[in-house]
């Protein structure tokens, strides 16, 4: 088969076959680490960036490319996680733009797609680096634009397209001396590649399965209460434009049915979550304006091996959601509201008291999406959100979500690690103007120090430094700068490298694998060497980082 155009369901085909390619091979492009720390999970956001798309197109009946590409662009955009996942996104929204008002697409306009999507995505990004999936993706358009005419079979031009991105894959440690150094090739660029194998594959006839993976299931142990949970309303209207709808009237019909309430809007669908007792007349209000696209019902009663609901201490919600103290009805809107990105309860607990009044569940490995930092922001009742990602690779999604919400004025402060939210946030002060708060923080942002302490995963050189696989990593404000066999010899060598003379305040988070013993062996090293500084501990327990470090 060697078609010349394209309608809409092969295009579903194709990108489902791709997904599932991805999906598959997900744990070899997280493998693909630059630094070998057990954070790798570059192949995990494409490949739930990706399924967010499916899960858009695939119960869609209409058979136009059109219709398939707005309704992919959409899901992906809603669910990209990571930077990966962001400029993922955006090479392939921008592709499906290319299909606008068509009902089948040839193969020019397919490369189009491809080219336009390359365009779409360096826009996307502030500071487009090359020898990354953007270059990958731009060098293989380029190559099949070059060759493609009105004639040219889809097969033909997508395999001048694979082979140039497979060039350009292999020449990426040209570009970036830091996968030269660590051995490795882009692992975004990877990823991609494999994706645009499964839609070549899915053009052929040869569909993928996906594979069967082996998942830890951990136990939970059965709560007991008389409580009645009710449902775990959701729903998507695809909204009526001849209705008219107003988003504030809805959220207050809805807060007489239930709590927990999320109405999230543009101007062609609404997403709404809420817990209630009467799904039935939830469902009812929602179709007032519109029909439904998709509607989830699950019954809280029946899960009782999860946390009870609304605690005083937030956790997980009985229906999976992460609902902190924010979900409480808040009345009053408030000036200032404060959303982070935190993984380790003892974290949670820290930044809750220090005034933020929602946690995304996340960082290293699990990266939230678009979606979820505007559900997020959408629960707080204030004028100016402030979005702290803690983590360089939740940035993207971060500022991609601020661009989707009308209603709030939403900064994104550029805190990249734990360290740095955390000392933004002993600057905040909610009476003071919104400038002068904001400079504060992020002049705090751009002094402090950050450290961390984790595990090597494999064997490499990193700026001169061997390490091997298990060895302790030390790491200063995002470097690699020491690695040593023993975990507290590691901390007490980044410590010396973070603590100088100006120094007034380190700060230790202690991951759930350091214990007492070693804390205060930590503790005696610091108040031997460093008396000038006050030192303050802090049970993070977190995982992947044994330890997080700022110094002020």
């Amino acid at each position: 088969m060697c078609p010349k155009e394209i309608d809409g369901n092969l295009l579903k085909l194709i990108i489902q076959n791709g997904t599932i390619n991805l999906k598959n091979q997900h744990q070899i492009i997280n493998d693909l680490n630059v630094f070998p720390v057990p954070d790798g999970d570059t192949g995990s956001n494409m490949q739930s960036t990706m399924m967010s798309g499916v899960n858009a197109i695939q119960s869609l009946e209409e058979n136009s490319v059109e219709k398939v590409g707005k309704a992919l662009s959409r899901g992906l955009l809603m669910g990209a996680r990571g930077n990966s996942g962001v400029i993922l996104s955006q090479l392939l929204s921008g592709f499906a733009f290319a299909f606008k008002s068509l009902n089948t697409a040839d193969t020019r306009t397919f490369i189009a797609g491809l080219k336009y999507g390359v365009k779409q995505a360096y826009g996307a990004v502030i500071n487009p680096v090359e020898g990354t999936i953007l270059t990958v993706a731009r060098e293989a358009a380029d190559m099949a634009e070059s060759v493609v005419t009105d004639d040219s079979d889809l097969l033909d031009v997508l395999d001048v397209y694979l082979k140039e991105a497979k060039a350009s894959l292999n020449r990426t440690p040209d570009l970036l001396p830091v996968l030269k150094e660590s051995g490795v090739v882009d692992s975004g660029g990877a990823g991609f590649i494999i994706i645009i194998e499964g839609m070549i594959a899915g053009l052929r006839g040869e569909l993928f399965e996906e594979a069967k993976l082996k998942y830890r299931v951990a136990k939970a142990h059965a709560v007991e209460s008389d409580q009645a949970f009710g449902y775990c309303t959701e729903f998507i209207i695809q909204l009526d434009k001849e209705k008219k709808f107003n988003k504030d009237r809805l959220t207050k019909q809805l807060t007489r049915l239930g709590d927990s309430i999320v109405v999230v809007a543009d101007d062609e669908i609404c997403k709404i979550h809420v817990h209630t007792t009467k799904p039935g007349d939830a469902l009812n209000i929602g179709q007032l304006y519109g029909e439904f696209a998709n509607l989830k019902i699950e019954n809280m009663s029946l899960q009782h091996t999860e946390t009870l609901l609304h605690t005083s201490q937030g956790g997980e919600h009985v229906c999976g959601h992460d609902h902190g103290p924010d979900i409480f009805k808040q009345d009053v809107r408030k000036k200032y509201g404060i959303v982070t990105v935190v993984n380790g309860e003892g974290l949670k607990d820290m930044f809750y008291e220090m005034g933020v009044n929602h946690i995304i569940d996340g960082g290293q490995t699990m990266n939230p999406s678009t979606q979820d930092f505007i559900d997020a922001i959408e629960r707080i009742n204030a004028d100016n959100i402030l979005v702290i990602p803690n983590n360089k690779n939740v940035m993207l999604s971060a500022q991609h979500a601020a661009k989707h919400v009308e209603d709030k004025n939403v900064i994104v402060l550029p805190a990249k690690t734990i360290a740095q939210g955390y000392a933004s946030l002993t600057m905040f002060d909610a009476n003071q103007p919104l400038e002068e708060t904001i400079d504060e923080m992020e002049s705090l942002i751009n002094h402090v120090k950050s450290g961390e302490v984790t595990h090597a995963v494999r064997d490499t050189e990193i700026n001169g430094i061997k390490i091997q696989k298990g060895d302790y990593l030390g790491i200063k404000n995002g470097q690699i700068i020491v690695s040593k066999a023993k975990r507290i010899e590691s901390v007490q060598a980044l410590v010396e490298q973070l603590i100088d003379d100006e120094s007034e305040i380190i700060t230790v988070m202690l991951g759930d694998s350091v214990d007492k013993r070693e804390m205060n062996r930590l503790r005696k090293f610091i108040e031997d060497n460093f008396s000038q500084v006050e030192l303050e501990l802090i049970d993070g327990k977190q995982e992947i980082y044994d330890y997080l470090i700022a110094v002020e």
